[in-house]
């Protein structure tokens, strides 16, 4: 017996080893919480301005509207293409559902670019860029397709804005940077969202889903999100291959 002590004995240094750890006690541990719990508010209240961002690039001539955007959305872009910088508009975007819109157009960049035409009086020459239904992710694909419509029609995009809105902004100008390459410079104007209040996001639950969802999605494209080769199929995901 005495010999099968001293066997377990010299196994322990082998298998295990003794460490001292430090815990906090409770008062340390409402140190902590409420440290935590004051980021975590600081967080919040700044969250909308981190998500919706807004920098226009100074010398940009053309306004990329992605065609999701509602109606009063539209037209805070239509106050914008009013003052006078931009010689053109893109409007982008993917089939529309026809059992979500029932309405005359077949996809988001025709809805977007016939509204913008009529909040604008066709003062400015709006072109629907329209994305295929693809499995890809769908702001990317539409940023790739606006680079395509650049090569197709020669025109060199240089420096462009992109409208979008609310938390959804700041996604979706990483996708575009993305997409359209170094040689692009890319600006961005985020609308006020019309289905809650910015500044007091947590306070509705469209507020909190929409922000919430976005800093999740904007976490998840910025470490997993690798789209295929420029111009490869991979790339553009639901665009069919060229016959060889």
């Amino acid at each position: 017996m005495p010999r099968a002590d001293s066997s377990r004995s010299r196994l322990r240094p082998l298998l295990f080893r003794r460490r001292q750890i430090w815990l906090p006690t409770w008062w340390g541990a409402l140190l902590i919480a409420g440290a935590l719990a004051a980021v975590g508010i600081g967080l919040g209240r700044h969250a909308y301005a981190l998500l919706a961002p807004h920098q226009p690039a100074p010398a940009a001539l053309t306004l990329i509207v992605e065609g999701w955007l509602n109606r009063a959305e539209l037209q805070q872009a239509s106050a914008v293409l009013r003052a006078g910088r931009y010689e053109r508009v893109l409007a982008t975007g993917g089939p529309i559902d026809p059992e979500v819109d029932a309405g005359p157009w077949h996809n988001y960049a025709q809805r977007t670019a016939a509204q913008l035409r009529e909040l604008t009086g066709g003062t400015l020459p709006v072109i629907a860029v329209e994305t295929p239904a693809s499995a890809q992710e769908r702001t990317y694909l539409s940023a790739v397709m606006v680079r395509r419509w650049a090569q197709q029609s020669g025109t060199r995009l240089g420096t462009v804005d992109l409208f979008s809105v609310g938390v959804h902004a700041r996604r979706s100008w990483l996708l575009f940077r993305m997409a359209l390459g170094p040689e692009v410079e890319v600006g961005v104007l985020a609308a006020q969202p019309t289905g809650f209040d910015a500044k007091r996001w947590w306070t509705n639950s469209m507020g909190a889903k929409s922000t919430l969802g976005e800093a999740l999605s904007l976490a998840w494209t910025r470490c997993c999100f690798w789209p295929g080769a420029p111009g490869s199929h991979d790339e553009l995901w639901g665009v069919p291959a060229a016959p060889k």
